[in-house]
Order: structure tokens, then C-alpha cells, then sequence
């Protein structure tokens, strides 16, 4: 979703100052592959100007990185908030005017190389530079479309975009496209970022999911877990008959719907299974009066299934008196000493007002 932004966020973000290599096999077995897609494609749209951040074809490009030292800015020494110590950050940059509106990060296995997703329907790989335990840049950026079963960008032929949601599952990778409420599926062993999308078919419910308010997080659940096989959709704020998110279970030997507690008026912006089977949201409010927040609530996997309305602690909450932005996008991995660190990502919207953020924090209890 594209979010205002408040006054005071405008001026905090004014002061603050606004391919070489193709991602290799993630470290990730190969698990259950989704349906065959079996819904018609959606007939082309009439073309229009030409969108200066939209990606039309590969190209590799230069992202400059300035450190964030410290995460609180009403007191810089600060380290711990929640259940999460900060360890670094970066405000990214380019004159790539395709970079931004990063809305969705998945890393390696050693949190190194990375895949995001644009909501201008493009790809980003790359590698976070490390300087010790901390991040100092990104290098080896490329930047493509994603293309459809045509083998053409989708935002040329079907007018889609809004690329928010991003799952893998070994080679295969789920992209989901919220204004159109739909979810590709690429089989990245034919060409990586140059493979084409195929429709996955979702039920029914989830194309009546309302319009920039839809498909926001995807999560694959791998083998040894419950719910095995399964592609977990995440709505922004489509909301059930009690006011709480809806969410799919699509493939795997549950599917359906289920619901997610909505409390706070937070909608879900992403989402990431841990190793240990736990379940992380990331959310995300707005209002005139009370400017931007964002949390993460922890769920436990076990407890849902079709038609359960599962609810979990907060273990992080974050405002504009924290270098935060519009935060859409999370990831998890495990370092050589065995800490689990969580990378969130922000979408700029391609605004000059807002900055393209990386945050990387160890996960302490």
C-alpha cells in the first residue's frame, strides 16, 4: 500500500537528507509446488506514458548506502526496544530512478544475498556488504521486470504492479500483486529473475479483498512444520465479519481461510516464519493526529487453520521518534554464533520525502 506520510514525518525525512552477479540457489529445500494455473490471463490494457520507475529490461545499477548508526532518536545509545537489540542500518540511495518502493525482502541463508520486490513490478538482487557485524552497503545490484507467461513485463501487457508480497520456496519464488489481489509463481531454475510468472489459483474470497488493501505477505512453509506445503496470504486490511484480517491457506492439506486478531487499528505490511516455527507480522498504522507506528506481533504456526482467528504478543513497537519509514517488508536468518536477525525494509514510494530504508536487529528472547 502507498502511505501518507505526516508533517512531521515529511520534516524528519527532509533533514535526514535524501548485475553482475545473479542470486545464487537459496539455501532452501525443495518442498511442495503450487497448483497449475488455471485462470485465463486478463486482457491487455491501453498503454500510457511512459513510468520513469518501472524496469523494462536488466540492468545492473549502483545503490549508495549511508549508515544509521542509532535507531532511537530521542536517545542515540539506546539499543534495546522490545524483544529486539538494533545492530545497524542503512538509508539507500540511487539515480536509478527505476530504485525504490521496496515492498518485500527475501536473504540467504547467511543474510547476504538478497531478492526484493518493487510494487512497480520489479525485481532487485543483490549483496549486503558487511563491515563486521554490521551492514555498510549493498553491492552487485540488478535491477529487472517481472515478467508474465508471455514472457513480457506484466506491467506492459496485463497493467499490473503493485508487487508487495514475496515467498520462496527452494527455487521457486510467489510474488503477490495487491491491487489486482492475484499471486505469480516463478520457477527461478529457468532463468532466475528471467523466468515467467504463472498464475496461482487463490479462492475465491481473496479477489473480493478491497482494492490497495489486499494481498500484502506471503510465507511458505517448509517441511517439519505444521501446515507443510502451504502458501500463507496475508491481507493488508481485508477484514471479516468481526473487523480482524483476513488471511489464506492456499495448497498444502488444509487450505482455506482464517483470520488474524486486528487490534490498534495496525494493518499487516509482512510477514516471516522463523526457524523454530514461530511466526512474525509486521504491521503498520497511520493517522493525522498520532503520524506512523509500526510493531511485530509473534504468532505460533500450530494454531492456525481454516476458519481459526489467531492472536500473539507485540515484541516490537516503533515510531516516528525511531528511524522508521514505511515499513513493508521483513526477513529472518541465523548467523555462524546462532543469533537470529531480523532485516526490515521500507518502500519509499519513490517520494523525496521518504527514504528507502534497511534495518537489521537481533531477535534476544
Amino acid at each position: 500500500m502507498r502511505s501518507p506520510v505526516s508533517r512531521r514525518h515529511v520534516l524528519q525525512n527532509m533533514a535526514a537528507g535524501l548485475s553482475a552477479a545473479a542470486l545464487p540457489c537459496f539455501a532452501l529445500p525443495n518442498l511442495a509446488q503450487a497448483q497449475s494455473a488455471t485462470q485465463p490471463p486478463a486482457g491487455p490494457r491501453p498503454a500510457g506514458r511512459p513510468n520513469p520507475y518501472r524496469v523494462n529490461e536488466p540492468v545492473s545499477i549502483e545503490v549508495k548506502a549511508r549508515p544509521l548508526p542509532s535507531f532511537d532518536i530521542r536517545d542515540r545509545a539506546r539499543t534495546r526496544f522490545g524483544a529486539l537489540e538494533y545492530r545497524s542500518g542503512l538509508i539507500l540511495t540511487s539515480s536509478f530512478s527505476g530504485f525504490g518502493g521496496l515492498s518485500a525482502l527475501r536473504l540467504d541463508a547467511k543474510g547476504e544475498r538478497f531478492i526484493a520486490v518493487s510494487d512497480q513490478g520489479s525485481w532487485f538482487t543483490g549483496r549486503i556488504v558487511y563491515r563486521g557485524r554490521e551492514m555498510a552497503g549493498v553491492d552487485d545490484v540488478e535491477a529487472a521486470p517481472l515478467l508474465g507467461a508471455d514472457g513480457r513485463p506484466i506491467t506492459a501487457t496485463r497493467g499490473w504492479y503493485d508487487s508487495e508480497s514475496l515467498a520462496l520456496d527452494g527455487s521457486v519464488a510467489y510474488v503477490g500483486l495487491e491491487r489486482v489481489n492475484q499471486v505469480l509463481r516463478f520457477d527461478f531454475a529457468k532463468g532466475f529473475t528471467r523466468s515467467r510468472g504463472e498464475v496461482v489459483p487463490l479462492p475465491p474470497a481473496a479477489r473480493k479483498l478491497p482494492n490497495n488493501k489486499g494481498l500484502e505477505g506471503l510465507v511458505f512453509v517448509p517441511k517439519g512444520l505444521p501446515l507443510a506445503g502451504t502458501l500463507i496470504a496475508f491481507s493488508e486490511r481485508g477484514l471479516d465479519a468481526s473487523g480482524n484480517l483476513i488471511a489464506f491457506l492456499v495448497g498444502g492439506k488444509t487450505p482455506g481461510q482464517f483470520s488474524v486478531r486486528r487490534t490498534e487499528n495496525f494493518d499487516i505490511s509482512d510477514a516471516v516464519l522463523l526457524p523454530s516455527g514461530d511466526l512474525l507480522i509486521l504491521e503498520r498504522k497511520f493517522s493525522w493526529i498520532g503520524g506512523v507506528g509500526i510493531r511485530i506481533r509473534r504468532l505460533v504456526l500450530s494454531e492456525i487453520a481454516p476458519g481459526a482467528v489467531v492472536d500473539g504478543p507485540a515484541i516490537f513497537n516503533a515510531d516516528l521518534g525511531n528511524e522508521i519509514d514505511n515499513m513493508e517488508g521483513i526477513d529472518a536468518h541465523v548467523t555462524a554464533d546462532g543469533e537470529t536477525v531480523l532485516t526490515m525494509i521500507s518502500d519509499d514510494n519513490f517520494s523525496l520525502i521518504q527514504r528507502n530504508l534497511l534495518l537489521q536487529f537481533t531477535l534476544v528472547e
